[in-house]
């Protein structure tokens, strides 16, 4: 009994409500006969494109450094897949960009915070794009990382911006916003500013 009891405390808040709620509701929302249909979050990426930085160590280690702390993850290295003239990169260099693939209880934990935490702390927001690719999958890009309350201010003196990809898998993009809206994603309202 101590066993489930301890377990069941260790499970993240979001993850607790898609499994006891969110489905149910989902389910019944969009019309959908299987419970398998129901919208899911497979995983979140986290990246920083390096790019003209390349060669700055200490713009590298700040980066490295508020991936780790706002994810709690270690980060990897990510190489170019083709030539860029302009910034000097070519197919194959190492430490264009970084990134950390979040899945389990560390996405739930992850969106939990940047919903309710970070989103709320940007300046004249207004909410996120409504914009989803053809898959339903999600990116929300970030403009500097100074929004996580995990980071000092000492950590946020060298700025860079994120991109955050939530991988859904879904029958629709429409399913996708209804799924990140029940997790507390503020979409931006239909003909509102931004």
């Amino acid at each position: 009994m101590a066993k489930a009891t301890a377990t069941t405390a260790a499970t993240p808040r979001l993850k607790a409500l898609y499994k006891d709620t969110y489905v149910k509701e989902l389910q019944a929302e969009l019309n959908l006969v299987n419970v398998h249909q129901v919208p899911k979050l497979e995983k979140i990426v986290v990246s920083v494109g390096i790019g003209k930085n390349k060669d700055d160590k200490r713009f590298y280690e700040a980066v490295k450094n508020t991936l780790v702390k706002i994810t709690g993850q270690a980060p990897v290295d990510r190489m170019a897949k083709k030539s860029i003239a302009g910034f000097k990169i070519r197919a194959g260099m190492n430490r264009v960009g970084i990134s950390v693939t979040l899945r389990g209880p560390r996405m739930y934990e992850f969106l939990d915070r940047l919903a309710n935490v970070a989103l709320p702390r940007v300046r004249d927001f207004h909410g996120v794009s409504t914009k989803f690719d053809k898959g339903g999958n999600y990116n929300l890009g970030i403009i500097e990382q100074s929004i996580f309350p995990e980071l000092t201010f000492e950590e946020t003196q060298v700025l860079h911006g994120l991109q955050v990809t939530f991988n859904i898998t879904n029958e629709d993009p429409a399913h996708s916003r209804a799924l990140l809206e029940k997790f507390g994603v503020p979409f931006e309202k239909q003909g509102g500013k931004r």
